[in-house]
């Protein structure tokens, strides 16, 4: 049976019920495809906080708590390490383990570059560099930013599905970028037909994101903030209530203030989409995804398309999301519905709503058609 260790952020996301399905995504797809697959991360000190997000041990830390519980949810207790401090101490594992697993792993499938170790990085007879963050990624490389990890692997991937083609703004600086698609395992993402309201509009996003905007060719390429300022009046134009899982700082309290004056419910991340299985009950208690993406891959026509709204759509839940380019490789008009202009958002919401059992049937076809797991990861094996 082949192996493959899939590497990415975990314990240092606690409470981030998407990106856990992120990782695991990729990991039960192998697992699918029969495959036997382990999951490593590696955490720093700096890192580890209490419940309080105060400094923490390692041992006492709600990231280690975190990893324990993700990793055991999906059947990885036996198969997941944690490694603390480049090493000093592991959590599942022994050092001596971790360098036998990477000498026997057929495929290392690195996340965002999260393995750096390098002792146990170069064992690995091959390694696939993955990127979510387009436009970051390759912006602060052709800039000469350190700290990306790409060196050392073998192939590179990337969920800017358009970076290297001529209606692209993003450089690729020699870097052979591949094209992949976010997977799902569809039997984790069931139609649901459940909903606290039939009209309610929901998304789980991040106000501003970890990283700043980024200059690039004399122009400043925004975040996800600048875009949701733009649909700010939605819930006044548009038929449906809007709800914002979203997580902002209190620096930002006159947002949340505009926000809620124009009619967007703002719930709490934390509390509805904390794990993975209440992200996933939050998704599948929705009538249908609104949301926008960060300003980079919509001015550069990245072509990203979020792993999020794949696992609306797989739902049976029509999405109404912001155009980045991704609608030149995936239908939309009928259970995706891209837009670019307020205008736009206000009349596709009122499209879904009008027809919305075809909407939703649409909405798990297009998953079915493009982001199951077991046709996405080919391209990874091909």
């Amino acid at each position: 049976m082949p192996l493959a260790v899939v590497s990415g952020a975990l314990a240092n996301k606690p409470g981030n019920g998407g990106a856990a399905w992120t990782r695991m995504s990729w990991t039960l797809g192998f697992r699918q495809l029969g495959w036997q697959v382990a999951f490593l991360e590696q955490i720093t000190d700096a890192a580890c906080v209490d419940a309080r997000g105060a400094p923490a041990a390692f041992e006492d830390s709600v990231n280690a708590a975190y990893f324990r519980d993700v990793t055991r949810r999906f059947g990885l207790a036996n198969s997941a390490a944690l490694i603390y401090d480049n090493g000093l101490r592991i959590l599942g594992a022994t050092f001596g383990d971790l360098m036998m697993l990477a000498d026997t792993a057929d495929l290392l499938v690195n996340i965002t570059g999260h393995l750096t170790l390098e002792p146990l990085f170069r064992r690995f007879k091959r390694k696939v560099y993955v990127d979510l963050d387009p436009g970051f990624t390759q912006i602060w490389y052709a800039g000469g930013a350190e700290g990306l990890h790409l060196e050392g692997h073998d192939v590179f991937f990337t969920v800017g599905e358009n970076i290297g083609t001529a209606d692209c703004a993003i450089p690729t600086s020699g870097i052979p970028w591949r094209p992949i698609r976010q997977p799902i395992v569809l039997d984790e993402w069931p139609v649901s037909s459940c909903s606290t309201q039939p009209d309610r509009f929901t998304t789980i996003a991040s106000w501003r994101g970890p990283y700043g905007p980024l200059e690039y060719q004399g122009k400043t390429l925004g975040l996800k903030v600048h875009e949701f300022r733009k649909l700010i009046r939605l819930p006044r134009l548009a038929p449906g209530t809007f709800e914002l899982a979203l997580d902002i700082h209190p620096a930002d309290e006159n947002d949340r203030s505009l926000l809620n004056k124009h009619g967007w419910r703002v719930v709490d991340p934390r509390v509805v989409a904390g794990t993975p299985d209440l992200f996933r009950r939050y998704v599948q208690t929705s009538a249908a995804e609104c949301s926008v993406a960060q300003g980079v891959y919509v001015q550069t026509h990245s072509g990203w398309f979020s792993d999020r709204t794949v696992r609306y759509l797989a739902s049976g839940k029509p999405a109404l999301v912001q155009d980045t380019g991704f609608t030149s490789r995936y239908p939309s008009g009928n259970g995706l519905l891209a837009f670019s202009t307020l205008e736009e958002a206000a009349a596709g919401a009122q499209c879904i709503l009008r027809d919305y059992a075809a909407h939703a049937q649409a909405a798990r076809a297009l998953a079915e058609q493009h982001f199951a797991a077991d046709k996405v990861l080919a391209d990874v094996l091909g």
